[in-house]
Formats: C-alpha cells, structure tokens, sequence
C-alpha cells in the first residue's frame, strides 16, 4: 500500500494550485513605514481638526440662520455686504475687491486721480490689497473649475485649517497636547473670527504667521524665511513677523546655536515679498511714499500715533459717536479686544516664552493701534495675534472635558452673533 506524501505550498502559491510570486520585502517595508507615520499623525492631528471644525461650524451655521433671520443681505448690494442668499456676503466689502483683483488684476487701478483739493485721491484703488490671496483664489479657480467666489472659500477654509493646526502646534511646544488643542478651539470662537471662512486674507495671514514662528521655534531657518516672505505678500502687518524673525536669529548668533549662513539667509529672504510688493506699487504711482498715500487717499487709513483710537476709546463709554466710522455695536467689541490684549500679553510674558512670539504679539498691536481706521475692524485685525491663545489655553488646559466642551461650545454658538452677525452686517468688516 503506498503512502502519499502532504506537501505544504510553496510560499506565495494559491491553495488551489495557482503559484503567486511573494510580495517584495521593499514593498512591504514601505507599507509599513506609510502606515506607522500616518496613524501617529493621524492620532495627533485629527482631534485638532476635528475640535476647530465642529466648533467653526457651530457659530458659522448660528451666523447663517441670523443673516437669514434678519433679511438685510436682500437690501444691500453685492458690493457692500449683501447678495440673493445670506452666505453672498461672506464675498461682500474686501472680498468683493480681492475677487476683482483676481479676475482683472491691478491694472488700471493705480492711476491716481485729482481731488477737488488739488491732493491725490485713489477711490477704492485696489492695490491697498496685497495679491497672495487673489492669486491662490485665481489659481484654485482654473484648477477646479470653481468661481471665483467658491473658490476665495476654498482658499479661506483651507488655510483656517492649516492656520489651527499651526496654533496647536506652537501652544504645544509650550504646554503640551491638551494645551494646544484648547487653543486651536479659541482660534475657532475668538473675536473677528468671522472672516475665517470668508473672502478675505485673515486664515491665510494667520496659517503662514503660526507656522513661521513654529519654525523658528524649531530652528528651521530656511522654513521661516520662506513662510515669512509669504506672509509678507498676504497682509502689511508682515513687518511684525519680519521684525520678530530678525531678532530670533540675532539671538540665535548670539548664542552660536545654528551657525550663521541659515540665521542670515532667513533674515535676508524674510523680508522680499513685503518690501517687494511695496516698491512696486510705490513705483507704478511714482512715488517713494505711494502706498502710505493710497492708504489714506482710497481708504482713510493712515499712521495717527494712536490719535483715533484714543478717540474712540474715551468717546464710546460716554455714548458720543462723533469720530471718524463710528458703529457702536461692532466698535465695543473693538474696544473689549483692544483693553484684552494688554492683559492678555502680560499673562504672556510670565510664561517667558520665546521671543519671536513676544516681538510679533507686540508689534502687530502697536501697528494696529497706531493706525486710523474703521475701529470695529480691530477685531479682525487683531485676529491673527494667536500667541495670545496660549496663556488661555495653558489655564483651561486644567479643567475636565465635559468643562472644556461647554466652555467652548457656548463660545462657539455665541462668536456667530459677535464675530459674524455684528462684523458683517451692523459693521463693516
């Protein structure tokens, strides 16, 4: 009686018969390695997108049903604050500008023209609007196929994402996990948080301003320049950043921490795209002081040592609203963010964090500030001044989810009526 022997397949053969080659150790090494770094990413980051997107949705669908509610973007024009439907002005006031800017470029909008005063007058000149965030709104725009108007969005959504992510990511290296996801939900409920998800450059500004000082954080010089130059095309508030860049890597030199080259090539790259965007409008209205002037000439804005807003700040509390743009229900807001931050910046220094974050902080409210403008605006202006988040979120840090989740979920609610509803509709963000 013979015997049969079992045999086991060879590795890689199909049980029935069908012989497969075995898959390659490298790819099976490279599957790992994209499944090892995904899952910790995914596990890091995922709450933080997770916590700024459930909390922006929360006030923005609250911005909605107020705007649908009241009716008034049906009586305004799409130009200034209105539209068909109540998320038309999402694209109203700036946004309404950089769409222009998108489709048509600058042209022929530097051309000063004479006032009855015999002084230049720029009315609505479009260059007082740096052309980072045209340029991504036109380039998503034939890339997508999207208007212009979803596409400026597009743009916006994004970057508050990328910009959340930056706050977390600098809050973190001060105060750990918890700390910084906190903060990446105030950056969803702070006040001027409106424009986020809007036609305008505020998430964009504030992504490349997070991650810049992150960067610096970390000693990647090269990184900070690059963004920093990026920054200086999106806002002229970028001088801040440059400034702070600067002293971080004189500091660095000092110190002899990264050598040389890299502190000086981000030093020397940093300020190309403000300067340059400067000098060129400065050039096509021939004039060494052009942009200052169609500042003032187009949109009244203009350095003042803080005159106006001392005017504000001592004619609102006793009710009189005879100065210059004067809102009542958006300049309080104003004035409760502008008396915040100086405490919030004291709480600031006491945790002795870098300096990069301090100069920046400082700077950007001093330029701010200093500055002749609509008042209610201060709220966005000052939106992007995040290293304030970081003493809040290091104390809320200590309280329990179910805390954590009211705090900011009320907040969440409520930032649709103060940081939408009122900057958009009772102002004139």
């Amino acid at each position: 009686m013979s015997t049969v022997e079992l045999r086991r397949p060879p590795s890689g053969a199909d049980p029935r018969g069908t012989s497969h080659p075995p898959p390659r150790a490298g790819v099976r090494r490279a599957r790992g390695t994209r499944g090892s770094r995904l899952r910790p990413a995914v596990a890091r980051y995922g709450p933080v997108l997770l916590t700024y997107g459930v909390l922006k949705l929360a006030g923005f669908a609250v911005f909605m049903y107020l705007l649908d509610s009241a009716g008034d973007f049906r009586k305004k024009n799409p130009r200034f604050g209105g539209g068909e439907h109540p998320w038309d002005v999402l694209a109203s006031w700036d946004g309404w500008w950089y769409q222009q800017i998108a489709r048509h470029g600058y042209d022929p909008a530097l051309e000063p023209v004479p006032g009855a005063t015999g002084l230049i007058t720029l009315e609505g000149n479009s260059a007082a609007f740096f052309p980072l965030y045209p340029t991504l709104m036109r380039l998503v725009s034939e890339c997508t196929g999207l208007g212009l108007y979803g596409a400026g969005l597009t743009v916006s959504v994004v970057a508050s994402f990328v910009a959340a992510l930056g706050v977390y990511a600098v809050t973190r290296r001060l105060g750990g996990h918890r700390a910084g996801l906190v903060a990446a939900g105030l950056w969803a409920v702070w006040p001027g948080s409106g424009t986020e998800w809007s036609g305008y450059s505020e998430s964009l500004y504030t992504a490349l301003a997070a991650w810049a000082c992150h960067a610096v954080m970390a000693r990647r010089w090269l990184t900070a320049g690059l963004l920093t130059c990026a920054a200086g095309l999106c806002r002229p508030t970028a001088a801040a950043l440059v400034a702070a860049l600067a002293l971080a890597a004189l500091l660095s030199l000092r110190r002899r921490e990264d050598g040389v080259r890299r502190p000086l090539a981000a030093v020397a790259i940093a300020p190309l795209g403000l300067f340059g965007y400067l000098a060129w409008v400065n050039w096509r209205m021939g004039d060494l002081n052009g942009y200052s002037k169609l500042q003032d000439g187009a949109w009244a804005h203009k350095f003042d040592g803080g005159a106006h807003t001392f005017t504000v700040l001592t004619s609102l509390p006793v009710g009189h609203f005879d100065y210059l743009f004067a809102r009542p229900f958006e300049d309080v807001i104003g004035v409760c963010v502008v008396l915040m931050v100086p405490v919030l910046t004291v709480l600031l220094l006491r945790l002795r964090p870098p300096a990069v974050l301090v100069v920046y902080t400082v700077l950007s409210y001093l330029m701010v500030m200093t500055t002749q403008q609509i008042f209610g605006n201060v709220s966005r202006y000052l939106l992007p001044l995040f290293p304030l988040f970081v003493p809040l979120a290091l104390a809320m840090r200590r309280l329990r989810w179910p805390s954590l989740a009211t705090l900011l979920g009320t907040a969440a609610l409520a930032s649709g009526s103060y940081a939408g509803y009122v900057l958009f509709e009772l102002g004139v963000p």
